[in-house]
């Protein structure tokens, strides 16, 4: 209970001092956390970069060797893993298919984005909002003051106005970093699936030798 106790006073310390506005950001600042925590225990699960053992069957794939290739693709511990083995029972008709269900997967894992990029914007507008109450209300008391102006009034109300300012920064500033890093590894990823899915849909080598020989078979008129 003590606990409790001394956890619901800091919390009435912070109203007291901040207000409604600061109480606002740091549940904001809570929920965020959150978020950004289950994403990156997202990402682990899922095998977010890691596919080495993909990349190893999709090359075996790529030199014809198929049964290396299906062998290498089961040790592998990545969420394309079973995109690519579709891949490798699909012809290059169904190439599109295989990019809207790789697109699923992208949906899937960026869940979360569009609410964390809403709280790095709207953050700062929070604080200033919180900034412009306390103004208001610092300069009421400074006109209820009357003649007697006491500077350390306005001072005080103006230190505590910039106070929403200051955490709505400290709230948006690390989301912003977290979700930029969040979308890096989003793009690197569909970088990596478009090329893997090419790679096994439109081998290079075998195309080009198949070209070259159809071009060396003499043509009879």
């Amino acid at each position: 209970m003590d606990i409790f106790n001394s956890i619901w006073n800091q919390l009435l310390a912070i109203f007291e001092l901040g207000g409604p506005v600061v109480m606002i950001l740091i549940a904001v600042s809570v929920l965020t956390l959150t978020v950004i925590l289950y994403k990156v225990w997202q990402f682990s699960v899922a095998g977010v970069g890691r596919h080495r053992a993909l990349s190893e069957a999709v090359e075996a794939w790529d030199q014809g060797d198929r049964s290396a290739a299906r062998q290498t693709l089961e040790r592998s511990t990545s969420y394309l893993a079973p995109l690519v083995g579709s891949a490798f029972s699909m012809s290059h008709a169904a190439k599109s298919r295989l990019q809207a269900e790789a697109e699923a997967r992208f949906a899937k894992l960026e869940r979360g984005f569009r609410f964390l990029d809403s709280v790095a914007q709207l953050s700062p507008l929070l604080g200033l909002f919180g900034t412009v109450l306390g103004m208001i209300e610092a300069f009421q008391a400074l006109q209820d003051a009357g003649a007697q102006v006491d500077p350390s009034i306005l001072a005080g109300g103006i230190w505590v106005a910039l106070l929403t300012t200051a955490v709505g920064l400290v709230v948006a500033m690390p989301t912003a970093m977290a979700l930029a890093w969040l979308e890096g590894r989003m793009e690197g990823e569909r970088v990596t699936a478009d090329r893997l899915l090419l790679t096994v849909l439109e081998p290079g080598d075998g195309q080009k030798k198949d070209t070259t020989d159809e071009a060396m078979i003499p043509v009879h008129g």
